[in-house]
């Protein structure tokens, strides 16, 4: 006699099996119905937690292929002995997604005045950025930004943020910032003349900035007056950007800015 399978299920009709993965800790996955993204911090019976990079937790069931591992779809499961990790930060202080992809790019984008400006966003907030697939682009200098807005074109899936020196009322950064700030372009800057000001002293092992005479050059004066070499203002600044570990080594006043704008440019749209 012939022997039948009791699947009665027409073959094109049958999902392809799909491999089954520990749910260890610090795997990063994303959950299919929500699009949750984190690290697996728990597993118990039927149930995993996981962490995005913001903290943020969700507890999600074992479910067969709920869940996504590099673009893949996969079925979580529990591990043979249950354990609980403990995720580390990045730079900015946000929760690492240790082994995590960096996203394609995305259409936003966020310019960033002056190139040590741009080169303490990235020591800070690079892994951020590139988890978000936010790219950051250097901005010469403030008199180009019409320029610049009205190529990039943006909209509401491609959200255009600015981050500018010295932002202060009735200065003509100001006035060129409310020119094309809209909907979909957000331009925010610090207080101080130079970013070397958003470093903290106590980082630098300096009481606090010397102050400059008005219409001398600041980084000149700010190096004679600590007594570090001011013929090459460039080697300073690479010295100054070893000391910057952490969020913690700079002025709220600075962090708050640049996270206003990763979250200006990833809530505009999908990646």
């Amino acid at each position: 006699m012939r022997s039948y399978n009791p699947d009665l299920t027409p073959p094109w009709k049958r999902s392809a099996p799909v491999p089954e993965v520990p749910a260890e800790p610090d795997l990063v996955v994303e959950e299919v119905s929500t699009g949750f993204c984190g690290a697996v911090i728990r597993c118990e019976a039927g149930t995993v937690t996981l962490e995005d990079r913001f903290g943020k937790h969700r507890v999600f069931p074992l479910e067969p292929r709920g869940f996504l591992l590099e673009g893949r779809v996969v079925t979580l499961v529990r591990p043979s002995s249950p354990t609980t990790a403990h995720p580390t930060r990045t730079a900015s202080g946000s929760v690492a997604v240790p082994g995590a992809r960096a996203r394609v790019a995305r259409a936003g984008r966020i310019y960033v005045e002056g190139r040590h400006d741009a080169e303490l966003v990235e020591k800070v907030w690079g892994d951020d950025l590139r988890i978000e697939g936010v790219v950051v682009e250097y901005l010469e200098g403030i008199d180009d930004l019409p320029a610049i807005v009205a190529e990039f074109a943006p909209g509401p899936d491609a959200r255009l943020g600015v981050l500018v020196d010295h932002l202060v009322p009735g200065s003509k950064e100001s006035r060129l910032a409310a020119a094309v700030t809209g909907a979909d372009v957000l331009v925010v800057g610090h207080p101080y003349i130079d970013v070397w000001e958003a470093v903290k002293p106590s980082s630098l092992g300096i009481p606090e900035w010397p102050r400059v005479p008005y219409g001398q050059d600041w980084k000149t004066g700010v190096c004679r007056a600590l007594g570090w070499p001011s013929d090459n203002t460039g080697a300073v600044w690479q010295a100054i950007l070893k000391r910057v570990t952490s969020y913690k080594d700079l002025e709220p006043s600075l962090l708050g800015r640049v996270e206003e704008l990763i979250d200006f440019v990833t809530d505009g749209g999908p990646a």
